[in-house]
């Protein structure tokens, strides 16, 4: 069986080379498998994936041959730009340290450019880990390092199987959940944002999935003054990020 493979800029193809990089614990974005497609390498690909919490998609053929021509064998791998964190270990951590934690969770956020700006203000906010969904969010690759401007390699990101247990773990850890919502009348500056901190946005369209929002601690909104009703979810997070920085350096407790 041939070896096809090698290393193009963001991906690699090639059942072996794909096999070998999950078995080494190189850190992969995502897999594309080819529909259709079965064999033992495949379903050990598969396994090792979902051990490693690797998000993997089967696509047609057509997918796999317009990101590459040569002998991909029906498996694509595309690399990540950042080594990703575990938050269930990063906690603790923090704890120890004396640190409030003070982290993003973001839910079906697709845009990279997006996710680059979030990070950059994160990053600049004193964010210690962004929290992004394994499968609905945008690829952390080189276009989402280069709109962060070099942010995402400098701040934690924790790829999570599932917000909802996610949530759950930071509740049960004493670290405050609050969505970022229009669905609510209380406003942002009306709620006492230090102490352990996560701060929930949702995607532009849908906002923040309504089972995530019941079990947020809280639901804050920014106010809308004009016509426009809703804001770019980076700017979104800009403005409830340097909320919390200001609670934490300047306010005394909201009673």
């Amino acid at each position: 069986m041939s070896n096809a493979s090698t290393r193009s800029n963001e991906f690699i193809y090639g059942i072996w080379p794909v096999i070998e990089a999950l078995r080494a614990g190189t850190e992969i974005e995502k897999l594309l498998l080819q529909s259709g497609v079965r064999s033992p390498q495949l379903s050990e690909i598969m396994g090792l994936a979902k051990r490693l919490s690797v998000p993997f998609q089967w696509v047609p053929p057509e997918k796999l041959n317009r990101i590459t021509r040569k002998n991909h064998q029906g498996v694509i791998a595309f690399m990540a730009s950042v080594e990703y964190q575990k938050i269930e270990h990063l906690l603790p951590l923090l704890f120890e340290a004396g640190i409030d934690p003070f982290l993003l969770l973001l839910d079906k956020i697709t845009d990279v450019r997006n996710i680059g700006a979030i990070a950059r203000t994160a990053e600049a906010a004193g964010v210690h880990a962004l929290l992004i969904p394994a499968r609905g969010s945008a690829l952390i690759g080189a276009d989402a390092v280069k709109a962060s401007a070099g942010a995402l390699t400098r701040i934690n990101i924790c790829r999570e199987d599932n917000l909802k247990d996610t949530i759950g773990l930071l509740k049960e850890s004493g670290v405050k959940v609050v969505a970022i919502s229009e669905k609510t009348d209380r406003l942002i500056w009306q709620s006492d944002l230090k102490g352990p901190i996560a701060l929930l946005l949702g995607s532009e369209d849908q906002g923040v999935s309504p089972a995530y929002l019941e079990l947020a601690d809280e639901k804050l909104s920014i106010p809308m003054l004009g016509e426009i009703r809703s804001l770019n979810v980076s700017v979104a997070a800009g403005i409830a990020c340097y909320e919390v920085v200001r609670n934490r350096m300047y306010l005394p407790s909201v009673e």
